[in-house]
């Protein structure tokens, strides 16, 4: 894989505190779940102030009680508001906050967020991303329950007087709703409209007209709603932070005298020697020193069979040995191996937001006011102008604020792109955003780069032909030993079909490389040339026949190499990079799919077209310069095409920064691809990009359903509303009954 592969997302994170120069950009690592939402969600890093100085660091803390655009709009509020803080940055999945400043110590950052009744521990370098999980006592919910139960029965039955009915209503509000209203009365001290304060202004409303049981019934749904809606985003959540799970927490070390102990793979050195046994999960990343066995690499790559490894080839952490025992070099720390990347890329992604996400933050940060501003008009114009009946409109206008906070409509773009993107993960796609995973329906051409993408990248050696029955035999042997003296891969290809038939070497004096044409040296005296098509037109040896048998061969895509002396040619060896048997069936998808594909290759015409029609490939353009191929692109662009670029070379770049979403292949263990890539597969397979699409496609659906499903009902319930049809629990089952449902709809993403 190329370290020029090119996208304009590259991101670098530390957790810890540590020292930042003025140009320092901290990561964008981040994400939006949680059980309710602000009705104007803060972009995921904020930018405060002014480059920070020189002195200034990134400190970072995890916030148990910040896990949704709610707490993230309270918190940037107050620490804006902070002299010395330059920068924040939300991970809302793991619930961690990173603050860029030049503060003396960390405690005004603490103090501030503990003013917003949320605790902010700091977190050492290194520590461990997920957050922990908080257990909550299931008591007061209960008894909120039955207080609300009992309140309606006593009202429906006359069975008590209206003070007892007050009690027990009270005694349900603030069981149950207690934590609500502390959040509310904050997010109304720090002038910020979201659902707990519309909650809150809603159920004291209630009380103060006198509809106790209903207060009390509200305040028990919404806290029911809450809290299903909170392990449901859990799953979200999980899906990507449960990753990190599957690498082991201890390895089997070699020491220095031999032994082998156990030790935690956080603390295992680069370079150490580390033994795994048959069904353990690999814990670093590494390479092979001496065993072999077989692999399953599915947590990385997708991959569905086990993957065979021997001596020099990497292995994965998370992955698991299935076969026999191995022992592996350590190549990279347990918190920067390829599964902590992709996990770290996939949290960065959230913060690349959808078109659909950004337009539903704008439409919310008008949507709330303007609803707000509405119940307050009904309240007062209806009884001040219409002679309406107070208690009538100002019940109205209550029904109305629990409805006012878009938290369905909020909630519904994040889930779903975290689900899609955690999905894609699983199957070896790393995506590197939710403009890029909504963005993936909209192609409709994409165009690929031929060597190490369509084909495998490595030439072997397809043909050989003698032209003299007496060299039949010997010349394999005279061009291999030649070969084997070249780094060119053609060469190489001869030269391994050679070691595979176990032919003898020859010593090879006087070797000498002629650029561009092929090698020369002696062998037992006599002087022969190994080189192609234009070597022989130099040396005026070629012939008419020797150019029909060239022809022929170079039409099906091969490159010829001709074994010459100083009478002429003696024999032709054909080599070819050969098909990858996927290629035939990914084209196949994305056609039925309805995407046309395009060839671009610097092999020559005839190469480009032979390996087109053996994939089935719409057209093919050979022969073309880095330039060309960006040039090919935008030309597709001026037709009115959507175009997709896929490949894995240093030629490719120019392409894929210009396409409109650029693939890079086989990426696994490739630190550039991971972080710079729009869409990096993990392995080599391209039956992953129309697997890419089918799940944009999946996605954008999803995304329109559940935009649609909360406008509508949202517009029908403030019509019924007006109308003084709906009472404050109908109200709570249709806000968050519909949030219930656009959070399930996007978790059908996570589904096998």
């Amino acid at each position: 894989m190329s370290d020029s592969i090119h996208t304009p997302h590259k991101h670098d994170h530390d957790h810890g505190e540590k020292k930042l120069t003025p140009a320092h950009n901290p990561a964008q690592n981040h994400g939006h779940s949680g059980s309710c939402c602000s009705s104007t969600p803060a972009p995921a890093v904020v930018q405060l102030s002014e480059a920070p100085t020189a002195g200034a660091r990134l400190s970072t803390f995890r916030i148990e009680a910040m896990d949704c655009p709610t707490e993230q709009t309270l918190i940037q509020h107050k620490l804006g508001k902070l002299a010395g803080v330059h920068q924040l940055e939300f991970n809302l999945i793991n619930r961690i906050l990173g603050v860029t400043h030049d503060l003396p110590s960390t405690a005004p950052i603490i103090d501030a967020i503990k003013s917003l009744g949320m605790q902010a521990d700091p977190l050492e370098e290194g520590a461990p991303a997920a957050a922990p999980v908080a257990k909550k006592h299931w008591w007061p919910l209960a008894l909120s329950g039955v207080g609300a139960l009992g309140a309606e029965v006593l009202h429906f039955t006359n069975a008590a007087p209206t003070w007892v009915i007050a009690v027990v209503a009270l005694v349900s509000i603030f069981s149950g709703g207690l934590t609500t209203y502390k959040k509310g009365w904050i997010a109304l001290k720090n002038f910020n409209l979201n659902i707990n304060a519309l909650m809150s202004i809603a159920v004291t409303g209630a009380i103060l007209i006198g509809q106790w049981p209903e207060a009390a019934m509200v305040m028990f749904l919404f806290t029911v709603a809450e809290l299903i809606e909170a392990k449901s985003l859990d799953r979200a959540r999980n899906a990507i932070s449960g990753l990190m799970q599957m690498t082991p927490e201890q390895a089997t070390v070699q020491q220095a005298d031999g032994s082998w102990v156990e030790k935690e793979v956080k603390g295992i050195d680069l370079g150490a020697i580390v033994r795994v046994r048959p069904g353990e999960r690999i814990g670093l990343d590494g390479e092979v020193t001496a065993g072999q066995s077989t692999i399953d690499q599915a947590p990385i790559t997708g991959e569905s069979l086990p993957i065979e490894k021997t001596v020099g080839d990497k292995v994965f952490a998370g992955t698991i040995n299935q076969a026999g025992a191995l022992k592996y070099k350590v190549t990279a720390a347990a918190n920067n191996s390829t599964l902590a990347r992709i996990i770290h890329a996939v949290e960065q992604a959230q913060g690349a937001r959808a078109p659909t996400q950004r337009f539903v933050d704008s439409f919310s940060k008008i949507y709330t006011p303007a609803v707000f501003l509405f119940a307050l008009g009904v309240a007062l114009i209806p009884p001040l102008f219409m002679a309406g009946a107070w208690f009538d409109w100002i019940y109205r206008a209550l029904v109305l604020l629990v409805v006012a906070c878009p938290c369905a409509l909020v909630i519904s773009t994040p889930v779903t792109i975290v689900s899609g993107l955690a999905a894609a993960a699983r199957k070896g796609i790393l995506i590197k955003g939710g403009v890029y995973l909504e963005g993936g329906y909209k192609l409709d051409y994409l165009a690929l780069d031929k060597t190490g993408t369509l084909t495998h990248g490595k030439p072997v050696q397809t043909d050989y032909l003698a032209l003299f029955p007496n060299v039949q035999d010997s010349a394999p042997a005279l061009a291999a030993s030649l070969a084997g003296r070249s780094d060119h891969p053609v060469s190489l290809a001869i030269a391994n079909a050679a070691v595979d038939k176990n032919l003898p070497g020859h010593v090879v004096d006087n070797f000498e490389a002629l650029p561009g044409r092929g090698v020369r040296g002696d062998i037992n005296g006599e002087t022969y040339h190994l080189g192609n098509h234009r070597l022989v037109e130099d040396l005026g040896l070629c012939s008419p026949a020797l150019e029909e048998k060239l022809f022929a061969l170079e039409k099906q895509g091969k490159s010829v190499v001709l074994l010459l002396d100083k009478s002429g040619p003696l024999a032709l060896f054909a080599v070819a990079d050969t098909v990858k048997d996927s290629s035939r069936e990914a084209i196949q998808q994305l056609h039925e799919l309805g995407i046309k594909t395009l060839m671009l290759t610097g092999d020559n015409t005839h190469t480009a077209q032979a390996i087109a029609a053996q994939v089935g490939i719409d057209q093919a353009q050979g022969d073309l310069l880095p330039t060309d191929k960006l040039h090919a692109i935008e030309a597709l662009y001026s037709q009115g095409r959507r175009v997709g670029m896929v490949g894995d070379g240093i030629n490719d770049a120019p392409a894929l920064a210009r396409a409109e979403i650029g693939f890079a292949m086989a990426a696994a263990g490739t630190d550039t691809a991971i972080e710079t890539a729009d869409v990096a597969l993990m392995d080599d397979d391209l039956r992953k990009i129309p697997a890419f699409i089918r799940l944009s496609r999946q996605t954008s659906s999803i995304l329109k359903q559940n935009i649609a499903l909360a406008l509508v009902i949202k517009a029908i319930f403030l019509v019924v509303t007006f109308l003084g049809l709906a009472t404050m629990w109908m109200a709570v089952f249709a806000d968050m009954g519909v949030a219930l449902l656009v959070v399930f709809n996007g978790l059908r993403l996570l589904r096998k």
